[in-house]
């Protein structure tokens, strides 16, 4: 069964949490189409991730943006945002814009999980990859597939995925191990990273 996003409302306000551009207004995509993640989880996301200093991160699924901009807020130098939606596209053109962030950012107009494959070089090189894919269908299992698979990440790269609590992700995908997962409300972030360890409690 497909569960539907969460609406997104016309006046809802999105923020930057912390980091260089902390406190700076966010747009949202209108319509129905886009899930923002809420600021407690994008908060309590980055806490887990720790320093982001010098990185390269993937937001796939971008939505607004908003991971890209908070790991770029936060030290991030470099960021591809991928999403197939038109108004979500010019959201994200409009908040990197806002933020003078456009020297910083490649955003890619690919359908997700195919367009994984035009992201070669994009991925090979990051040392993060956020993934928000829509609730209750195949896209957050075909993305770890497509992540997961031998010499598409580099040794160590983290990959985090939010579902819905509902959904059901392996523990491993190829190449890519749950180090953590966290629920808050019905959304679930899981923290995989390239030849991890399990997490406590879970089968290899």
């Amino acid at each position: 069964m497909t569960l539907p996003p969460r609406l997104v409302h016309l006046d809802a306000i999105m923020r930057v949490i912390a980091g260089e551009l902390g406190g700076r207004r966010l747009h949202a995509p209108h319509g129905d189409r886009t899930r923002p993640t809420s600021d407690r989880v994008r908060e309590a996301l980055f806490m887990a991730l720790g320093s982001l200093e010098g990185t390269r991160v993937v937001d796939l699924y971008s939505g607004s943006g908003a991971l890209a901009i908070e790991a770029l807020s936060r030290g991030a130098e470099w960021a591809d945002l991928v999403d197939s939606d038109r108004r979500a596209r010019e959201t994200i053109v409009r908040n990197l814009t806002e933020l003078s962030l456009t020297e910083r950012a490649r955003l890619w107009p690919l359908r997700l999980p195919a367009g994984l494959a035009r992201l070669g070089e994009a991925l090979a090189a990051a040392q993060v990859v956020f993934a928000d894919p829509p609730y209750g269908g195949t896209d957050a299992r075909a993305v770890l597939t497509g992540l997961g698979k031998p010499g598409v990440l580099q040794p160590s790269t983290r990959v985090v995925l939010e579902t819905h609590a509902k959904d059901i992700v392996p523990q491993q995908e190829g190449c890519l191990v749950r180090e953590r997962e966290r629920q808050y409300g019905e959304t679930v972030v899981h923290v995989y990273r390239v030849g991890a360890e399990p997490a406590a409690g879970e089968d290899a």
